[in-house]
């Protein structure tokens, strides 16, 4: 049988089901190219996120200095100097719709108390969550320079009689200096002032005093110690006012300490956003971190829009070199601030633990708290995961669990995450909220 050609009407019809089938499979794979796109597409190019004048914010200062925002397509980001943390709060609390601020360079503790409501105003709670943490270490406690005599360190015990006896002499209280209640320097004091003996809330006052004040309130005899971070600590000692008895990563070595903390409805509202952000700050961190980097970083810090400080009182300790004001001199210490190494990047939920347990400690959260609840609300580990890989981080760099394990303090205390309250019950000096 002879091949007959089709009807006109039948080959029209076969070319257009052919022609439907070809242009189908393009619009299909048109539309997978644009989820693909719209995946990953940037929700939003704008930050406004704020920072108090302190050495730790190095990496937002690195971030926009160097272009690492605008790197991964975070054009419009503005870092914002705060004057205190209380003001970081309060700009958190609004929101950049509100003419505050998305996030922060925030001390650890502060996302929790503000999503608690612990902090804010009629104690409504704001939402925040920590996409990664900052540095670890790098913080300081100071004395004033009428107890250079005893050369504090560690151990407060000569200097916790020392302020005993010029109470009784005065009649005045004595005062140890921190930078928001419940926050990182206050817990840091209030564990060196116990572990001696020394109850912080009956044996001291404690004040606060927002950091780039610090030294102009020792000078003029507003408090006896404080502890916040650098460069605060050490032009204390160049003004020749006082010294450094301890770095905080004496009292726990690498210690967790700042983080980037975001509003809640801002990660919400723009995931791809968020790790862009997270992916800037993370090259940043890695750019801190480099030893060939750190005059460098030293000299970013002490510009005007930053820290505003002679880059003398800066440098030293952010290449880890420690003169104590005493004598002791370290060069390239241990304890000095990491921005990178040993995943300092990384916030730990098991260190944001430990922050909860002692501001349960000092009752500035209730005893009956959820805190494996709370940790799953506030820390997103999984942007800060997610935001490695997209990056190229190497597998080394990225932590294989959500806790660092059990955590050693100088006083021989122990912190096993798996058991907080074992821990919590063996300190001797705490104030519990009543349940």
């Amino acid at each position: 049988m002879k091949n007959r050609p089709l009807p006109a009407s039948s080959s029209r019809r076969t070319l257009l089901r052919q022609a439907a089938a070809v242009g189908g499979a393009a619009v299909a794979g048109s539309l997978w190219s644009s989820r693909v796109a719209a995946s990953t597409q940037l929700e939003t190019k704008a930050a406004k996120l704020g920072f108090i004048a302190l050495t730790d914010a190095a990496p937002l200062f690195v971030a926009d200095e160097k272009g690492f925002f605008k790197k991964h397509g975070m054009t419009e980001v503005e870092v914002l100097k705060q004057s205190s943390w209380g003001t970081t709060r309060d700009n958190l609390v609004l929101g950049s719709k509100n003419n505050g601020i998305d996030g922060a360079h925030i001390l650890t503790p502060m996302p929790y108390l503000m999503t608690t409501g612990a902090i804010t105003a009629n104690n409504v709670p704001t939402p925040m969550t920590i996409v990664a943490r900052l540095n670890v270490g790098g913080q300081g406690i100071s004395v004033g320079s009428e107890y250079q005599d005893l050369k504090v360190g560690l151990d407060a015990k000569a200097f916790g009689k020392a302020m005993q006896a010029k109470r009784a002499k005065t009649g005045k209280p004595v005062n140890a200096a921190v930078t928001f209640p419940g926050g990182t320097h206050d817990l840091w004091m209030r564990y060196w002032l116990a572990a001696s003996g020394i109850d912080p809330n009956k044996d001291i006052n404690t004040i606060v005093v927002p950091p780039p004040q610090m030294v102009a309130n020792m000078k003029v005899g507003s408090m006896d110690t404080f502890c916040v971070c650098e460069p605060w600590n050490r032009q204390l000692i160049n003004q020749k006012i006082g010294y450094t008895a301890l770095t905080t990563s004496e009292l726990w070595m690498d210690h967790p300490e700042k983080a980037l903390g975001l509003r809640k409805d801002y990660v919400d509202a723009n995931p791809n956003a968020t790790k862009a952000l997270i992916k800037a700050v993370m090259e940043a961190q890695m750019w801190c971190e480099d030893p060939a980097n750190r005059a460098e970083v030293a000299e970013i810090c002490s510009r005007r829009r930053w820290i505003s400080a002679p880059v003398e009182d800066v440098i030293d300790r952010v290449k880890g070199d420690f003169d104590y004001g005493t004598g002791r001199v370290e060069m390239n210490s241990k304890f000095q601030m990491r921005f990178w190494k040993d995943h300092a990047s990384y916030p730990f939920q098991s260190h944001d633990l430990w922050f909860l347990t002692e501001d349960i400690r000092w009752g500035y959260l209730p005893p009956n708290l959820d805190t494996k609840a709370l940790i799953a609300k506030v820390n997103r580990e999984d942007l800060w995961r997610a935001a490695a890989k997209e990056l190229g981080v190497a597998a080394k760099d990225i932590p294989t669990s959500t806790s660092r394990g059990v955590e050693k303090f100088f006083d021989g205390k122990v912190f096993d995450p798996a058991n907080p309250k074992k821990y919590l019950d063996s300190l001797s000096i705490k104030y519990l909220k009543s349940a």
